[in-house]
């Protein structure tokens, strides 16, 4: 069992770092596609004479001397264009110093075309998760290390395979519950190794998506919800990806939310009953599980108000605008958008509270079953002619 528990966790730790590898390679070359190529730059001059100010928001046009400082045309300066469309969650405008990707159309080596894309945040989204890749190890040791791991090869796994083959028009329900199994198996046993406490918050986490699916299922029918109320679905079909289920990829959604959580349950009701029985070997598997229970319900008494709060944290602002101009609760709760993440919450929590018992039960007989009876024992001897003593014969 040892061998195979070894063996397992370096496979999967290989996995993710082959993952990790294949992800880095994709996003390094995916700049070097075609004629047109995205570099940092650092603005030098601006000119705004084409911006009109339409109250807060602008529209117009941005022209901005820039700088390229990273690629093949380090050093060349170049005029890019800035396009304003008057939206403020995605308009830009730049001032001298500021550091931007610009999108470069290149002909012969030649720049012949530039466009300003964002401001360059790269650099400092890397230190930041590097500030959370060193504090995670330090803290964790092994265990953050093959958890870090298992961040980078799920980003990997949802990058490189599960997008691409929603964008490609596989069914979303069958799709996303193999890719979060398989997610499901590769986090856990990752960090929990293959062990008894790892295989139970498994199995644990899998019927509790389960129960999510199948509520998910029923109350979206029952809710009359689609897929539009999530964000950038209408920008899908305005890209032309009509024959997508986008009702059905808002039901993933869903799905892939409540899963985060349902895996953090599971792990913790199952490790805290392994070091249960670590402290008390002589512990029965009724008192085991009702320790389980009693861990589950502590635990699910903040997760839910947990999701509450990151999906109103997503929302304020939207709530803040209700507010100021007085609508009416009921109003509230049957706005389509409002209703989508009510369901959210309320079917997040529900699959969470089946994680928690299923993953006791589990852990309870997992835990104190004893595989030694399982082994061969010694075999019992022929009735042949060597068992019986020579003055029988």
């Amino acid at each position: 069992m040892s061998k195979l528990k070894t063996v397992t966790e370096i496979g999967l730790i290989l996995a993710a770092v082959i993952v990790l590898f294949l992800v880095g390679r994709h996003w390094l070359g995916a700049d070097d596609t075609g004629n047109v190529h995205e570099v940092p730059g650092t603005v030098i001059t601006v000119d705004n004479s084409e911006i009109l100010q339409a109250g807060i928001a602008a529209v117009g046009v941005q022209t901005a001397t820039v700088v390229i400082s990273g690629g093949g045309w380090k050093g060349v300066q170049v005029e890019a264009v800035n396009h304003l469309n008057g939206q403020l969650d995605m308009d830009e405008i730049y001032v001298p110093g500021d550091k931007i990707l610009l999108a470069v159309q290149v002909v012969d080596r030649k720049i012949t075309d530039a466009k300003a894309i964002n401001s360059y945040r790269q650099n400092w989204e890397l230190i930041l998760f590097a500030v959370f890749a060193v504090a995670l190890v330090a803290y964790s040791g092994l265990v953050g290390l093959k958890a870090l791991l298992s961040f980078m090869g799920s980003l990997g796994l949802l990058w490189c395979f599960y997008i691409p083959n929603l964008l490609n028009g596989a069914p979303p329900l069958p799709l996303s519950l193999a890719v979060l199994v398989l997610l499901s198996m590769v986090i856990i046993l990752t960090v929990a190794g293959v062990t008894r406490q790892g295989i139970a918050a498994f199995l644990g986490t899998v019927s509790g998506l389960a129960v999510t699916l199948v509520l998910t299922l029923f109350f979206g029918d029952k809710l009359h919800l689609g897929g539009m109320t999530a964000p950038f679905s209408s920008t899908l079909l305005m890209q032309g990806n009509y024959s997508l289920n986008l009702q059905h990829i808002f039901y993933s959604a869903v799905l892939l939310g409540a899963s985060g959580a349902a895996m953090d349950i599971a792990m913790d009701v199952s490790v805290s009953m392994n070091e249960i029985k670590l402290k008390r070997p002589d512990i029965g598997v009724r008192e085991l599980i009702q320790s389980g229970f009693n861990v589950g319900r502590m635990v699910i008494g903040t997760m839910a108000t947990t999701l509450l709060l990151a999906y109103s944290g997503g929302y304020l602002t939207m709530l803040m605008v209700f507010v100021s101009q007085g609508t009416s609760f009921t109003r509230i709760v049957n706005m389509k958008l409002v209703a989508a993440e009510i369901f959210r919450i309320l079917i997040g929590s529900i699959g969470l509270l089946m994680v928690a018992p299923v993953t006791a039960l589990i852990a309870g007989v997992l835990l104190t079953v004893n595989l030694g009876a399982f082994r061969k024992h010694k075999p019992v001897p022929d009735h042949d002619e060597k068992t019986f003593p020579e003055s029988g014969r």
